[in-house]
């Protein structure tokens, strides 16, 4: 039989097994007990019995004017005989007997003291040196009768006793493990943010121990995660400075050589020390997705942030090349300004690149904070769909680009809870590709179309 995994149930299985096998060996070994002394007072009562009857019935058999006749005591009143006895003669011709005593089940004379048949218990006395004998006989029915009252006194409380003693145990190890079900609710109400020590004030002494452990971990990853936040940063500042420079050195080649060939080869220099640039951020917008801390204790109008994105990438385009679509109140999110940047500016410029160039991109952003990316272009075949969010992964060779983008934005979705969407075709068309994923906000507005960029 398989344990229950609860700590609780399994104490309380254990805890109700324990007390129905003690209060049953309690009962059996007291049953016992009461026995053997329900025996001896039974025992002592024939004696005390046979010795109150003998005078009497001497006397009886003394006075008598004919002794071959079987005298049989009267009943006085009706009752219940428990107790019956026989007087005999030293032959074992019978003299006496009471009133419902049967000859038939004494047993034959064998000394005095006890002893017992198959239904009776027998105790013998004699006097007159032993030319009267006298036996009391108890039948074996009454004291396993007595017996059995006894044990069934001691078996039926299990029916109310067992059942209390366990609401009893239910609620005093409910009560002793609400601190472990505290710490549980507190910990599964955190946020992904919250790295915060759990308090131990009030945990037993055996919890504590864990929870200062957890404490312990918290803090290293806390740690971790600003040691990992300022990596990005100093590592972002030394590789564009770097890079910046080079890219400068090659359009002052450009500017400063007339050799055609030294032109070209100082603007290809240029073109990929830029790839080289981009390529740089997103490793950077990567290891942020995946290590950073993404989500804030303040919020922010994401409205505003992708007002403000779309106008800096769309100024060297065309109008109506991006058409946003804006609910018309505020949608408040914890979501890092910064995360939200990388994962727009990545869904944007992917459809930029990928999508149709005589075709809007429509970008959407809802009040529930369902954040939708779609272009027009050829579909993409199912097996392209599918490893698109890997790293390295290009919807088509025939287009540059890190195949980092999407690898980007999977990350953010995955630790903000959230699942990135692809589709192609887009919903709605024969054509294209759409890219949607949710984002944590706080309240919900109604959706309301903006002015295009």
């Amino acid at each position: 039989m398989n344990l229950p995994r609860s700590l609780q149930r399994r104490l309380l299985l254990a805890l109700g097994v324990l007390l129905t096998l003690l209060w049953l060996g309690t009962a059996a070994v007291t049953a016992l007990l009461v026995r053997h002394a329900m025996e001896e007072v039974f025992d002592a009562g024939l004696q005390e019995t046979a010795q109150r009857i003998l005078p009497l019935a001497v006397a009886e058999v003394l006075e008598r004017e004919d002794d071959g006749v079987i005298q049989r005591l009267a009943e006085v009143r009706e009752h219940d005989e428990l107790l019956a006895y026989i007087v005999r003669n030293a032959q074992g011709r019978v003299l006496l007997l009471s009133h419902t005593a049967d000859a038939t089940d004494f047993a034959p004379w064998s000394g005095v003291g006890l002893s017992q048949s198959a239904t009776h218990r027998f105790y013998s006395e004699e006097a007159l040196q032993g030319s009267v004998r006298l036996t009391v006989a108890e039948p074996l029915a009454h004291r396993q009768t007595v017996a059995r009252e006894i044990q069934m006194g001691l078996v039926l409380p299990l029916l109310v006793v067992v059942p209390l003693a366990l609401l009893a145990i239910v609620w005093v190890v409910r009560a002793n493990l609400a601190p472990l079900r505290r710490l549980r609710d507190r910990l599964a109400a955190r946020s992904a943010r919250d790295l915060s020590p759990v308090p131990t004030q009030g945990l037993p002494t055996e919890v504590t121990p864990v929870a200062e452990a957890l404490n312990g971990l918290l803090l290293r990853l806390a740690a971790a995660f600003e040691a990992e936040r300022s990596f990005a940063a100093n590592a972002a500042h030394e590789l564009r400075t770097p890079l910046a420079g080079a890219i400068a050195q090659a359009q002052r080649l450009q500017a400063e050589t007339t050799d055609p060939a030294a032109k070209a080869r100082a603007a290809e220099m240029e073109a990929t020390l830029k790839r080289l640039t981009r390529f740089a951020e997103r490793l950077l917008q990567l290891a942020r997705a995946e290590g950073g801390r993404l989500r804030l204790a303040q919020s922010t109008d994401l409205c505003m942030l992708a007002r403000l994105l779309t106008d800096e990438l769309t100024r060297s385009l065309p109008p109506g090349r991006v058409v946003l679509q804006l609910p018309q109140a505020p949608v408040h999110s914890d979501l890092d300004p910064d995360v939200f940047a990388i994962l727009y500016r990545n869904l944007l410029e992917n459809a930029l690149r990928h999508g149709a160039e005589d075709a809007p991109i429509d970008v959407a952003l809802g009040a529930d904070g369902l954040l939708t990316v779609a272009n027009d272009g050829p579909a993409l075949p199912p097996e392209a769909l599918r490893r698109l969010g890997e790293r390295f992964e290009r919807a088509t060779a025939r287009v540059q680009g890190s195949g980092l983008g999407l690898s980007i934005v999977h990350a953010i979705a995955q630790r903000t809870g959230s699942v990135l969407q692809l589709q192609s075709p887009r919903p709605g068309s024969s054509q294209g590709f759409a890219a949607s994923l949710a984002l944590p906000v706080e309240h919900k507005a109604a959706l309301s179309p903006s002015p295009n960029f």
